[in-house]
């Protein structure tokens, strides 16, 4: 008798904790996955970005943001990860065909032409991932998802604030 109770209660465990993903799966869009998408790849087209910035800038404020930018994007893609693995979205492994055009305009420059370049990229970008987010904030129904979603806004909204002010002194 104490082998069959046993076996009912690893049983009704197993279920309620399928019951218990299939529910936290429920909630998640096919919004949720296009943003974690495009917000993916523009996490990793900023890394690339800046990791040449970090190489070619002389300027010591553009390198310090260049090297925020990759770490503080490499920690986003980290706590994004989970989302994307659980959801299926293959990570990104190169610059999709805008960024790779810009990647290739800034190789070919150098000092205060390529300080300028940058920094007016980085603007653009992060403006048009704080709209991502702020958006996504307001439409997510995944709890889990929304937290990090809330932190990668603030991340993102004290990057646009730094790209502009950087930006606005290299005018």
């Amino acid at each position: 008798m104490n082998r069959i109770t046993k076996l009912v209660c690893i049983a009704t465990l197993g279920c309620a904790g399928s019951l218990f993903c299939l529910s936290a799966r429920a909630a998640v869009t096919d919004q949720d996955k296009q943003f974690l998408t495009k917000i993916s790849q523009g996490g990793f087209d900023e890394i690339k970005l800046s990791e040449l910035a970090e190489t070619k800038t002389t300027n010591p404020q553009v390198k310090a943001f260049a090297h925020k930018m990759v770490v503080e994007h490499n920690a986003l893609a980290a706590q994004m990860k989970p989302f994307a693995d659980a959801w299926g979205i293959t990570p990104p492994t190169s610059l999709d065909a805008d960024h790779q055009a810009e990647y290739d305009k800034l190789s070919g420059l150098s000092g205060m032409d390529f300080d300028k370049e940058y920094m007016n990229i980085m603007e653009k970008d992060h403006h048009d991932a704080l709209n991502l987010f702020n958006e996504e904030a307001k439409t997510t129904t995944d709890a889990k998802f929304k937290v990090a979603v809330m932190h990668g806004q603030s991340v993102v909204a004290a990057h646009t604030h730094m790209a502009d002010d950087l930006g606005a002194k290299l005018s």
